[in-house]
């Protein structure tokens, strides 16, 4: 969660969100500023007629002045909409950074079940491969000893070349996934340590029955679509509100002086408070179209957050589905499974009897080793089932 680059991210667009609100607030608010400004200027001594007097000598010209006040009346509500409006997307920058981090936990642990998964497959490859090359060199010496035939040592060895060349692939997945995790944990690309094997795990928490609507009241993405229709909603009446009057305070206190030793003497003081008023006469259709455009962006923020609730309700379907049926298809593989092992060992002592054909021995390897491999899935399917469930709830089902 520190390390990830997308959280890391997403922590920084709320940073921005909540700088933009600071400058939507500041603008409700009267601005107060200082300035200071001292000039010295010198005449030529050949300068124009009638300056002669004056040729050479120095002169210092001072201002010292407060901007009291620089204020605008909100009276339409303009500035309170864009304040409203920068609060909501801020509340929907950090619903994102919640979206972030659930997918950051489905991910790693989709990318963890995947390794145990390929290990798992692996560990089926080298052993498939061990029991091949023993039924290779029994075939040997039966070709030798004239019982076996060279198309029988021949199949032998194809089955041998499969299984061996599934290893490297095997590994050549098991590190593209294990760089995979780590570049969500904002690793180097390195080895994940690994816990228990993927037989091993513990047996899946029972989902409850008739889990309600409500939980997904609190998926990040529906939070952060509805966050996006407030700040388009409110973005609106900010631009109808641009047709009305802008009045605006204005005010000034300060000093002035043409001699730096007066600049703070009483003659010296200045002040001025000017207020003012402006009005939209002829924009060439530049506010109406401001309306039409934040009214769009308001109906396709209002589409967006109809279509984030159909596909939430849509992947909690699906994840339901997959968490009950894969259960039943991985009972049914286990009894296959099963059953091929006990094909292949009745074959094998079938052929080595002389009462069978290699062929049917090796028909039987063949459908024994796909089937542990696709069981190797399936368990692995089981586990992501409840992964995406998570994920399609927001964060699982608990209250």
């Amino acid at each position: 969660m520190q390390q990830n680059y997308d959280l890391r991210a997403a922590v920084a667009r709320i940073n921005a969100e909540r700088a933009n609100l600071g400058l939507a607030r500041s603008n409700q608010f009267p601005q107060f500023e200082a300035g200071a400004d001292l000039t010295t200027s010198r005449s030529s001594r050949n300068g124009p007629a009638g300056t002669a007097g004056n040729g050479g000598r120095s002169r210092t010209f001072g201002e010292v002045l407060l901007n009291l006040l620089t204020f605008e009346i909100d009276i339409w509500g303009r500035l309170r909409q864009e304040t409203k409006a920068a609060r909501a997307e801020l509340r929907a920058s950090e619903e994102d950074r919640k979206a972030v981090m659930t997918t950051v936990v489905s991910d790693v642990a989709t990318g963890y079940f995947s390794l145990l998964e390929l290990d798992s497959e692996l560990d089926i490859a080298k052993r498939t491969l061990s029991t091949r090359e023993d039924s290779l060199r029994l075939i040997k010496l039966r070709q030798q000893g004239g019982v076996a035939t060279m198309l029988d040592v021949r199949q032998a060895e194809e089955l041998v070349y499969q299984a061996s060349q599934t290893i490297p692939d095997a590994e050549r997945s098991i590190e593209q996934t294990e760089n995979q995790i780590s570049l969500l944990l904002g690793n180097s690309p390195g080895p994940i340590p690994r816990g228990k094997s993927l037989t091993e795990q513990q047996e899946l928490p029972a989902v409850p029955a008739g889990l309600p609507s409500s939980l997904l009241e609190r998926r990040p993405d529906i939070r952060a679509a509805e966050g996006n229709l407030e700040a388009q909603h409110a973005l609106i009446y900010a631009a109808k509100a641009a047709y009305f009057p802008r009045i605006s305070l204005t005010g000034l206190l300060g000093f002035q002086s043409n001699q730096l030793s007066n600049l703070f003497t009483g003659a010296s003081g200045a002040w001025s408070f000017v207020p003012q008023i402006s009005q939209p006469i002829f924009t060439a259709g530049r506010l109406k179209s401001n309306v039409k455009f934040a009214r769009a962006q308001q109906e396709l923020a209002l589409v967006q957050y109809q279509q984030t609730i159909q596909t939430a309700f849509r992947e909690v379907s699906d994840a339901l589905i997959q968490y009950r049926k894969v259960k039943e298809i991985r009972t049914q593989q286990e009894l296959l499974v099963t059953t091929l092992r006990d094909r292949s060992r009745l074959a094998y002592l079938r052929y080595q009897g002389g009462v069978d054909t290699l062929l049917n021995v090796l028909d039987a390897d063949r459908d024994l080793f796909n089937a542990e491999l696709s069981l190797t899935q399936t368990r692995r399917n089981e586990l992501l089932s409840l992964v995406q469930l998570y994920k399609a709830l927001g964060g699982g089902w608990q209250q």
